[in-house]
């Protein structure tokens, strides 16, 4: 895990506003929830094609460069994310992708003496005492920029959100991925 900062201070840069607030939109419906997929597109342009989206526009919104979230809403349920993401590619106009996913941590000692089948492992690991539940939410543009923002279901307050560039490596090369044309 590299570097990560809790979000109490302020950011401005378009990615990390981007990704702070579609984490809280996610965060919005509670736990338990499916992964969720966001194509990012930059609002002026959203604007122009949907003039009646200007009213629903906060100040950070209206800046120079700023991204809005668009849901990829009926995504087909899989157990395999990395196959879900492999089969994605967005147009040229979508200029990067968000992905929101729960997981289950928890210490790497717990993963030791996991049975081999995969459901009876899920099912030790849901039962583990020392389990973490954390939603990431993984950010990416075409340029190859991440924000990774991590929150843990025991601390779960906005002020309270974990973020870096390479909290969840595996998941950023594998949105970026969608992005390549």
């Amino acid at each position: 895990m590299g570097a990560v900062s809790q979000t109490s201070s302020p950011v401005a840069d378009p990615l990390s506003i981007a990704a702070l607030d579609t984490e809280r939109h996610v965060a919005a419906s509670g736990w338990d929830q499916n992964p969720r997929l966001f194509a990012l597109v930059p609002t002026a342009e959203l604007v122009d094609r949907e003039p009646h989206l200007r009213a629903q526009l906060q100040g950070h919104d209206l800046v120079t460069g700023a991204l809005s979230a668009v849901e990829q809403e009926n995504l087909p349920k899989t157990a395999n994310l990395e196959t879900l993401l492999g089969g994605i590619a967005w147009p040229g106009t979508v200029v990067g992708a968000a992905l929101a996913v729960e997981r289950i941590v928890v210490p790497p000692e717990a993963e030791r003496d996991l049975p081999e089948h995969p459901d009876a492992a899920v099912d030790a690991l849901a039962a583990h005492p020392l389990r973490q539940d954390v939603r990431l939410l993984v950010a990416v543009t075409r340029d190859g920029q991440s924000r990774c923002l991590l929150r843990q279901r025991a601390h779960d307050r906005d002020d309270q959100v974990a973020m870096g560039e390479d909290i969840a490596p595996g998941l950023v090369h594998a949105l970026q991925a969608t992005l390549q044309e």
